[in-house]
């Protein structure tokens, strides 16, 4: 209005209390001010930080399924028997109860090592849980259902009766014709090659993964 009027001490006047005004502000609400401005710089810190955090991630879930196949490959060229859990969404705290802690790096030369048929922990299964390996000889529960094949050994039944209780994807290796199958949802698929079984593992499991850390 003093504008419109041409008013010209009422204007100057006014000018003058919304510069104090303004300042006054910066002077009283300070510290909100301050709490405001470190919660952004922080935020984007973390937002920066936690791509970063996706990425490293990927990675992991890349080397555990190349580590797991590497293993596998050879395993099955020795018709060496093998039983690896990999868990998803569906915690298996009570499985991993059973085993040997060891909470360990997936790398190919250890799985290959643990179900080396003279070592103390081949006979049972593998838990991997976020990229690292869990526990050892750990007892997975038969299968409830009875028309399983009854010429399947005692792995592949432990195999689904795992996927019959859990959305795990468990590999096994059979010790008699070094056959590659995997487990899910109690039912099995076998015949897998090194090849198809890193193809599988990185659509299922890998691309489920990514999708759940993006969804948490």
């Amino acid at each position: 209005l003093a504008t419109i009027f041409n008013l010209a001490g009422v204007r100057y006047i006014f000018s003058g209390l919304f510069k104090i005004g303004a300042l006054a502000l910066v002077i009283i609400f300070q510290p909100e001010i301050r709490d405001f401005l470190e919660k952004l710089g922080s935020g984007s810190i973390k937002s920066i930080s936690g791509l970063a955090d996706k990425g490293n991630k990927k990675q992991l879930h890349y080397n555990v399924v190349d580590n797991i196949c590497k293993a596998v490959q050879i395993l099955s060229l020795e018709s060496t028997g093998a039983l690896i859990v990999m868990e998803r969404a569906i915690k298996l705290d009570e499985i991993i109860g059973t085993g040997t802690p060891l909470n360990a790096d997936v790398s190919d030369s250890l799985l290959r090592n643990i179900f080396y048929n003279r070592a103390p922990l081949h006979d049972g299964a593998v838990v991997i849980v976020d990229g690292r390996i869990a526990a050892a000889s750990c007892i997975l529960p038969l299968p409830k259902r009875i028309e399983v094949d009854s010429e399947l050994g005692t792995r592949h039944r432990a195999a689904i009766g795992l996927g019959e209780i859990s959305d795990a994807i468990v590999i096994v290796v059979s010790e008699e014709t070094g056959v590659i199958s995997i487990a899910r949802e109690g039912q099995l698929t076998r015949h897998f090659t090194p090849e198809s079984l890193r193809k599988y593992l990185r659509r299922e499991f890998i691309h489920d993964r990514t999708n759940e850390d993006e969804n948490n």
